[in-house]
């Protein structure tokens, strides 16, 4: 009897554990997209989406009046449609009927509501509370006031005419949040986010893990009809180490890798930039111009008189092989940056002929600054993180070669961006990633009211033919103009020099074969709600 009531219980003990494992795995891998932080995410407030991995999970969580597709080409998103007056100056919004809060108890038992206008004033209002101190802020500075002016049209006013103010409204500090989330919540909304995206809110364990799950009344479908997103849900791990990421992914335990990392490089491409042979079966690979420009800048106002010295800078940015370095320090990543400072991947991108590699110039630069100076061992330092290390070690030696003395000095990446916003560094390694999809955002950072540490203008150029070309740039609504006044500026910042462009990056995306559907684009913006995994 005993024997048999043991076995009962055994039984009854297989059946509970089965049925807790199949609930356990009631979505398999292939509904699940699967992905790696290396630090940790602080927040899911879109107001504090500062950051690419916050961008990337606020994006799967909430929305705004308008988005970017892959093509970086402003379309609808919860405003269906919009009208831009004569002037530039008033944009009303037309909002869909359709889109829905994620469901939360604080619209009712198991319920949720429609986003109206007001909800788009109150989430404005919020951006720029000082209370509330989002970063985020400057995205309305050129907005004069903005109202619901019925339950599903909103409209914004401008102070002047600003005609990249759509792309700044893509951005996720503007998105909808409902008021009655953030009184609820306060300042613990950031873990407790309730949004419009095609994905909810489930779990957070800070520096573990974070799972987002299938919004069911998520508004955007298919060309078929089929309601957005495609996948379950979404499990990001925060693994710090880039080695032990990208051996989970060959191993199948992550869906994506983005970009590429020194430790493992070699192994997954070649030296020309093409996927390993071994991995071509397994493995997809995407590129896209990145809106990225790497450089080194220099402080126009710094004490050495080499930094000082226009025939120098020139010098350096004659100097060097751009195409080798890119070929053998970066396996061919990214484009070597010849023609200024505006990035590819942008349509005002300046096809003038720049600084191309000229050693013997750039020698006889060096001899006439030493026979102008009297400075017959003249020298700079460049100060770099170890990340660039590389790189920098690289100019250092071409430029030796012809008569310069170049020290490299590594610093902190937090010690390098102090003492560069404080005008404490001759020469600095330098990145610009674009906030928004127009040459308007590189060029500002050379206008002379942004000189640092009040602003970006870190090399301290300054140029009153710049300056008015920069403030009737920003007037001119027609793009085409316009974008012929950015490639006059960038052309004319360049022959003062107070930048070395080093290259214009490229955004490198890896997955595994069996999933369609991700997109790349020249900003990194994640989108998943178009993604689909097969078995």
């Amino acid at each position: 009897m005993v024997l048999k009531i043991k076995y009962v219980l055994f039984l009854i003990a297989i059946i509970v554990f089965s049925s807790c494992d199949q609930k356990k795995n009631k979505y398999n891998d292939s509904q699940v997209f699967r992905y790696n932080e290396h630090k940790n995410i602080n927040t899911l407030d879109p107001a504090f989406s500062k950051d690419l991995r916050t961008i990337w999970v606020t994006t799967q969580l909430f929305n705004g009046l308008v988005q970017l597709n892959d093509s970086l080409q402003v379309i609808p998103d919860i405003a269906e449609k919009w009208t831009i007056s004569e002037d530039g100056l008033s944009y009303q919004f037309h909002l869909r009927t359709d889109v829905q809060f994620h469901k939360h108890a604080l619209f009712g038992k198991d319920s949720t509501r429609n986003v109206i206008a007001k909800d788009f004033e109150y989430s404005f209002q919020r951006l720029l509370d000082p209370e509330v101190a989002s970063p985020g802020k400057w995205v309305l500075e050129f907005v004069a006031s903005f109202a619901a002016v019925s339950s599903h049209v909103f409209t914004i006013q401008l102070k002047k005419p600003f005609p990249p103010f759509l792309s700044l409204l893509t951005m996720k500090y503007c998105s909808v949040v409902p008021k009655e989330a953030l009184d609820y919540f306060g300042d613990s909304f950031r873990e407790n986010p309730i949004g419009t995206g095609p994905f909810h809110f489930k779990l957070w364990k800070e520096n573990i893990k974070l799972v987002l799950r299938k919004n069911n009344n998520f508004y955007e479908m298919d060309e078929n009809g089929v309601r957005l997103p495609y996948l379950e849900a979404v499990a990001i791990t925060f693994l710090p180490d880039k080695q032990s990421e990208f051996l989970q992914f060959i191993q199948g335990n992550l869906d994506f890798l983005n970009s590429i990392d020194n430790s493992y490089k070699d192994d997954l491409l070649t030296k020309k930039g093409k996927l390993q042979s071994r991995y071509a079966s397994k493995i997809k690979m995407m590129t896209s111009p990145y809106l990225n420009t790497e450089y080194l800048g220099v402080y126009m106002d710094a004490a050495e008189e080499e930094a000082n010295s226009l025939k120098l800078r020139k010098a350096l940015n004659y100097g060097f092989d751009k195409e080798k370095m890119i070929l053998y320090l970066r396996n061919g990543i990214g484009t070597p940056a010849l023609n200024g400072f505006i990035p590819k991947g942008l349509p005002s991108f300046n096809q003038m002929k720049g600084y191309t590699y000229q050693p013997q110039r750039a020698k006889q630069l060096i001899e006439a600054y030493k026979l102008e100076s009297g400075n017959n061992n003249p020298k700079i330092t460049i100060s770099t993180d170890s990340q660039y290390l590389d790189l920098c070690e690289y100019i250092q030696r071409e430029m030796q070669k012809i008569g310069l003395e170049v020290d490299v000095e590594v610093l902190p990446a937090s010690t390098l961006r102090e003492r560069k916003a404080n005008g404490q560094l001759s020469i600095f390694r330098g990145s610009w990633v674009a906030d928004y999809p127009d040459a308007e955002n590189y060029l500002f950072i050379y206008h002379s009211k942004n000189f640092s540490p009040n602003g970006p203008n870190y090399t301290h150029y300054k140029n009153d033919q710049f300056d008015a070309l920069y403030e009737k740039a920003v007037e001119t609504v027609d793009n085409q103009k316009r974008y012929l006044i950015y490639q006059k500026m960038d052309s004319l910042m360049m022959e003062t020099a107070p930048v070395i462009p080093l290259y214009y990056d490229e955004v490198l995306r890896f997955t595994n074969k069996n999933l369609t559907g991700l997109g790349i684009n020249p900003i990194n913006h994640l989108h998943l709600k178009n993604v689909q995994k097969t078995e």
